[in-house]
């Protein structure tokens, strides 16, 4: 790849800027792969292939919807797409993007379901029977709810009445999928004796339990254990599902989610169902995962909207390689999630990395100066909202640009590098920059 990124500013194609280089390069080598697999042994790095390599390079740098470096500090930032894949997750939605083994049976040829494999690996990382994929986890809500009570009435607290982003409310989700909200206790306290007076209604279908991903509630508080709440349920023969957001499998050796809960945690407690996001701290791609009990797994399978909400048979191959990499154990995921390996990095390492990086940028010349910093970014996507985030990073100022103008023009390099402003400098806080890309953000403040 060097030798070809280094062919590239021979033709003059540097200009495109390093990192679409880079991935034009990558994507005419998979095309002589794929040749060469196809029996064409002639297939190289030839005329045709820098005619592809230029060809899609005038394709890459216009598109809207591009690879960005997150140095905002934020692992999980919404506006930038929230979780970056694993590389196994990458390869594997490049191969199925073809034609692929979606919804036919290798064995017998007829039709098989496509989920299948991610609904076994569900079952099989969260401990629970059963498991079911659909496109984010509104959708799961929404399913879980028509499925549930769809024509009766499901029982929330109102401590729990969220809204999320895009004006998501719970009570309209609730409405939407064609049942009756009936919300128990206050803003700030909600007991055992509510709920169990509201399932005196014979019209109530279930209960649910929203995680208020985006907010807390402090002082006089009060909510009911999540596993008293199962006993309630279930000795009313009722299920209880429970919306937990961001998802996380294993908490430990992670920063800044301690107070997350854990979704196995939440099973083993009594939740009927649980539902969670993939692309937060499953460090996957969009999805919303259903958990849970095989009867009502099922009957939400069967349900009309499940069709709707299904997922693509490429982001259902980078589902199957993220769960795979969870299923072989927390080492496993720790190492080669990229969100997983950010949440566990120490402010030490951090800096490490920033003293490094400041010295490279300091012998950028004159017009650039660098320093270390300390700083506090945030886990992002809902996930613990009031929990700091220590981190290190590295403080920028321009001799003529003030901080503002510095931050658009990296903004607006080669690929677009997002960052904070901080005391009227730019901050680049490193535990969500790749160690690959900071050579990168060192070749965009060199130009500018």
């Amino acid at each position: 790849m060097n030798e070809l990124l280094e062919e590239c500013t021979q033709r003059g194609l540097e200009s495109f800027g390093h990192e679409a280089c880079r991935e034009a390069c990558s994507m005419a080598l998979d095309q002589i792969r794929g040749a060469r697999k196809a029996g064409d042994r002639m297939a190289g790095v030839d005329d045709a292939f820098w005619t592809e390599v230029s060809g899609r390079l005038e394709i890459l740098p216009s598109l809207k919807l591009r690879g960005a470096i997150n140095a905002t500090g934020v692992v999980l930032h919404t506006n930038l797409g929230r979780a970056p894949w694993a590389a196994e997750a990458i390869a594997a939605a490049a191969q199925a993007a073809g034609a692929s083994i979606c919804e036919i049976d290798r064995e017998t040829g007829g039709r098989g379901r496509r989920d299948a494999p991610v609904s076994e690996l569900l079952a099989k990382v969260t401990g629970a029977e059963a498991g079911l994929p659909v496109n984010n986890n509104a959708a799961t809500v929404l399913l879980a709810v028509s499925a549930l009570a769809r024509g009766r009435k499901v029982v929330v607290a109102r401590s729990e009445l969220v809204e999320i982003g895009g004006s998501y409310r719970m009570p309209e989700v609730i409405e939407a999928a064609g049942a009756v909200m009936v919300g128990v206790g206050t803003t700030n306290r909600v007991h055992a004796k509510d709920y169990i007076k509201a399932l005196e209604d014979p019209e109530v279908a279930c209960v649910l339990r929203v995680h208020p991903s985006n907010y807390r509630i402090e002082g006089f508080t009060k909510e009911v254990g999540m596993k008293e709440l199962a006993d309630i349920c279930h000795e009313r023969g009722l299920p209880l599902v429970y919306d937990l957001g961001s998802g996380v499998l294993d908490a430990r050796d992670l920063v800044g989610i301690e107070k997350e809960h854990p979704v196995r945690e939440a099973l083993q407690q009594g939740c009927d169902i649980v539902t969670f996001s993939g692309d937060k701290l499953l460090g996957g791609p969009q999805a919303g995962l259903i958990v849970g009990a095989k009867p009502l797994v099922e009957r939400l399978r069967r349900d009309m909207l499940t069709r709707c909400i299904r997922l693509d048979k490429t982001i259902l191959a980078a589902l199957e390689a993220t769960l795979s990499i969870h299923a072989l154990g927390p080492n496993a995921a720790l190492s080669r999630i990229p969100t997983l390996q950010r949440l566990s990095l120490t402010e030490e390492q951090i800096m490490q990395r920033a003293t490094a990086f400041a010295t490279q940028v300091n012998a950028l010349g004159d017009a650039l100066t660098a320093e270390t910093t300390t700083c506090n970014g945030r886990v992002g996507s809902g996930a613990s909202p009031t929990e700091d985030l220590p981190s290190a990073g590295v403080l920028i100022r321009h001799a003529t640009r003030d901080a503002a103008d510095l931050a658009h023009a990296l903004r607006m390099s080669e690929p677009p590098i997002f960052s904070r402003v901080q005391d009227e400098r730019v901050l680049l806080d490193l535990r969500t920059v790749a160690e690959e890309q900071e050579r990168v953000i060192v070749q965009a403040l060199s130009k500018l």
